[in-house]
């Protein structure tokens, strides 16, 4: 249902967007996140963005370096990734959960970012 693609292989400084492109139900009222998990770590949160596309959150690390952003119809989200630093390179995924709810319960595959120094 949330289908994450736009990985690759990019030099340190680069940039790469990823989207998460849902299917099958709608998530027009749900918020949405990116995860990242680097080998041997745990996952953690990324950016995220409500249901209504009106507020924003990131996590220190990526701050000022990536944007997410969601399509009006509100199928599609995006992870801008500007800057791209070594220490970004993990397998990352797309989440959503009920805009009342604190729990990301809709999952994508993920999708690997790897960034070569």
């Amino acid at each position: 249902q949330l289908q994450a693609s736009g990985g690759g292989l990019v030099q340190a400084g680069g940039s790469l967007r990823l989207s998460c492109a849902a299917s099958g139900r709608t998530f027009s009222n749900y918020d949405m996140g990116w995860f990242r998990q680097a080998p041997g770590k745990e996952r953690e949160f990324v950016a995220a963005i409500t249901w209504t596309a009106g507020s924003t959150a990131y996590a220190d690390s990526v701050k000022g370096r990536f944007t997410i952003s969601r399509d009006s119809a509100k199928t599609t989200v995006y992870l801008q990734m500007n800057s791209l630093k070594p220490e970004d390179t993990a397998v990352y995924y797309c989440a959503a959960r009920n805009y009342r709810e604190s729990t990301y319960r809709y999952w994508g595959q993920g999708t690997l970012v790897t960034v070569s120094s």
